[in-house]
């Protein structure tokens, strides 16, 4: 009978912080404690860790039985700490000979027959197991993200009785080896299917060069959700580091990393009825939500008038940022957030307002009470606002000059794309989206009479100086598009035409 300490480690947003699991066998009664903050699903720990160690063959120790989860101030939960806590008490009653295990880190749930069975979370585990420089021992569910890393250091396991052979050295395994997982091809929709709205797929295009917010606006039935759920096939895979961060955010999903998404970009499209907790993120204990999910992909929020304010709002921190951050009573959390956001809206509560008033059945003052719901900050985070208007000759194939030859596809799009995110990265090390306010008018190098046109053309629209420096990027990356080294005013021009809501509200207040 002794003392025994196991490392592992808990979830705390991206970190996983280390636990000590101290497990301390002594003379009595039969009891079985857990101390250290432990929630219920860590509790149920000693009701698994004893069955499955008799039904792995070990003799359970008769005594009592300490297990403190230190430190105690951090909140644990889930079923993460079954195997540290099982191989705590095996080492502590001396059931098994196990050399010194300073060097080790365990992460595992246990089931009634001894199995392990996959936890979340294992990926953001390994990487900090790394930066300790401490070997890991995970169920075999999770050896695929023990290959991402580019360093062995995981052994995998399908049973407590497995491990505890190779702990003893009956039966060792080997490291999990750097594993190069193939990059599948993405089944996505191609820009070829969209038949006219060219100024939409030409925004669309801008967006995605420039990492630039968008928004459609325009009735029911004219394609807004079709260019939306296009935006993937025009953006490049994913580089090593961005694939490692998004699979440790899919580690901490209820749905787990999947290898056949390996350096494929999300795509998240919530519901217009989704909870500010379950689009940014929260509880009791903080979880990721949809923009998280959504990091180095899209955000695709479609019915935007009909999403509460409140929620909208809660977006405007993350878009500034690329990160949230969630406090609550027990702990705070940070996740990463940088996404594209991409929104479509009816433009009136009728639904078939078509930007000419006699088309609606809305009154003036019902469309701007409508279109309200949206706050002039949030609207201010959207670099584009383009109108998608109905286009009754694409019943008629035989009267529409837009065939099929004609239509640009994705993959040549994702080739303009590919080359002035080249250029952009190469001038200033990231997209136009995240350069700086004061640096973008460095970057577009505008004349004095340029800068003045753009001065005037934003006095008249009554826009933000927030909306200037975004009308600044999103022409920065027009001439991107066209390898332009300067910002001329053609590019400015195009860039302040793109914003349809604005201009939208400006005619009805004036009705």
């Amino acid at each position: 009978m002794g003392l025994a300490v196991v490392y592992t480690r808990a979830m705390l947003g991206m970190e996983a912080p280390q636990v000590r699991v101290e497990v301390n066998v002594g003379k009595g009664i039969g009891h079985f404690q857990i101390i250290g903050m432990p929630e219920t699903t860590v509790r149920e720990a000693k009701d698994r860790v004893r069955t499955a160690l008799i039904n792995s063959g070990f003799e359970f120790p008769v005594g009592r039985i300490t297990v403190n989860l230190s430190p105690a101030e951090l909140p644990k939960q889930g079923a993460r700490y079954d195997l540290a806590i099982a191989l705590g008490v095996l080492i502590a009653g001396e059931v098994v000979a196990i050399a010194a295990i300073d060097d080790i880190e365990v992460y595992g749930e246990l089931g009634l027959a001894g199995e392990l069975r996959a936890v979340q979370g294992t990926l953001p585990s390994l990487l900090a197991c790394q930066a300790a420089a401490r070997l890991a021992l995970i169920p075999s569910a999770n050896a695929r993200e023990a290959g991402l890393l580019r360093e062995a250091i995981a052994y995998s396991f399908e049973s407590l009785a497995q491990l505890v052979l190779h702990l003893t050295g009956e039966a060792r395994r080997a490291l999990i080896a750097p594993e190069d997982l193939p990059v599948q091809a993405q089944v996505q929709a191609d820009m070829r299917e969209v038949r006219g709205q060219a100024q939409a797929k030409r925004a669309l295009l801008l967006a995605a060069a420039g990492g630039h917010n968008l928004l459609f606006v325009g009735p029911p039935g004219t394609g807004k959700t079709m260019l939306a759920q296009r935006m993937l096939s025009l953006l490049p895979p994913l580089d090593d580091a961005d694939s490692i961060e998004v699979a440790a955010i899919q580690s901490l999903s209820p749905e787990g990393f999947v290898a056949q998404s390996w350096r494929q970009r999300p795509l998240r499209s919530p519901h217009h009825s989704c909870s500010a907790a379950a689009l940014v993120g929260g509880g009791s204990i903080p979880k990721p939500g949809e923009i998280t999910l959504a990091h180095k992909g899209v955000l695709f929020l479609d019915e935007l008038a009909e999403i509460p304010r409140h929620t909208l709002d809660s977006l405007r921190e993350p878009l500034e940022s690329g990160m949230v951050h969630i406090s609550r009573a027990q702990q705070r959390a940070s996740f990463p957030a940088q996404f594209q956001l991409i929104c479509a809206l009816n433009p009136s509560p009728c639904g078939s307002f078509d930007g000419d008033l006699s088309s609606a059945r809305a009154t003036p003052d019902q469309i701007i009470k409508y279109l309200s719901k949206i706050s002039g900050p949030f609207l201010d985070r959207i670099d584009i606002q383009v109108e998608v208007p109905r286009q009754p000759d694409i019943l008629r194939p035989s009267q529409s000059h837009n065939t099929d030859q004609q239509e640009a596809d994705s993959a040549s799009l994702r080739a303009l794309v590919e080359a002035a995110q080249a250029t952009q990265l190469q001038r200033q090390g990231c997209l136009n989206q995240h350069v700086q306010g004061p640096q973008v008018l460095a970057h577009c190098q505008l004349s004095t009479d340029d800068h003045d046109f753009l001065v005037t053309a934003i006095e008249k629209l009554n826009l933000s100086h927030r909306a200037y420096h975004r009308v600044l990027r999103l022409a920065r990356t027009i001439a991107d598009i066209e390898q332009q080294p300067k910002v001329q005013r053609i590019h400015l021009s195009e860039a302040l035409s793109y914003r349809a809501l604005d201009n939208l509200l400006n005619q009805l207040q004036r009705l």
